[in-house]
């Protein structure tokens, strides 16, 4: 049964190596390109399966979810030190979008900490396109130099997400995990309300 555990959790330290991973490619390799390919692949069936297999073995825990959008920003932290590196021009005309974007994360960060004492976990639906946008914008850009449109969808999207992460944090006044929309929340606010009101 140990191994039911193990694997989640591997596939979390799997996807946190690829972040550094990648930009030591970036820095490192004449032609980088297949290696960005199969490091956004793998790291893209990671972030599927360490959830897929951990819900279905009945080893999820909060702190595997935790740890699982940690490791997401620094993937997608390595992914950008790579676009940084090979595609400097194109981010440089998109600076306030990530500005805004990093301004939020963090923001998001000091605040779940402030009022939960640990890291939100919603994975919400908006968040998981944006996984997917991420994932599409990082290969166009790094495996065939192009599709810098993808990149400026995938910072709007992220600022999308990132203001329902706060609006999700604002209505809810527990730590609460898997909150898919932001009407879900506020549906468990109404009810943590009538419970209190009905227990008064």
């Amino acid at each position: 049964m140990r191994w039911k555990r193990t694997i989640p959790w591997g596939l979390v330290g799997f996807r946190f190596a690829l972040g550094p991973l990648m930009v030591a490619a970036a820095l490192g390799l004449r032609n980088p390109q297949p290696y960005f390919a199969a490091m956004i692949v793998g790291g893209l069936i990671s972030d599927i399966y360490d959830g897929v297999l951990a819900r279905r073995w009945g080893t999820e825990t909060a702190a595997l979810r935790i740890a699982d959008s940690a490791v997401d920003t620094i993937f997608y932290l390595g992914a950008l030190g790579a676009i940084v590196i090979r595609h400097w021009p194109e981010l440089r005309a998109r600076l306030w979008l990530l500005g805004i974007l990093l301004g939020l994360e963090i923001f998001r960060l000091v605040f779940d900490w402030w009022k939960y004492r640990r890291m939100a976990s919603y994975h919400s639906y908006l968040a998981k396109a944006w996984g997917l946008l991420l994932a599409a914008a990082t290969i166009a850009a790094l495996c065939f130099d192009g599709g810098y449109w993808l990149l400026t969808a995938a910072l709007v999207w992220g600022v999308a997400v990132d203001v329902e992460g706060v609006a999700m944090s604002l209505l809810l006044p527990v730590w609460t995990r898997d909150v898919k929309t932001l009407g879900r929340a506020w549906r468990l606010r109404r009810q943590w309300k009538e419970a209190l009101r009905a227990a008064g």
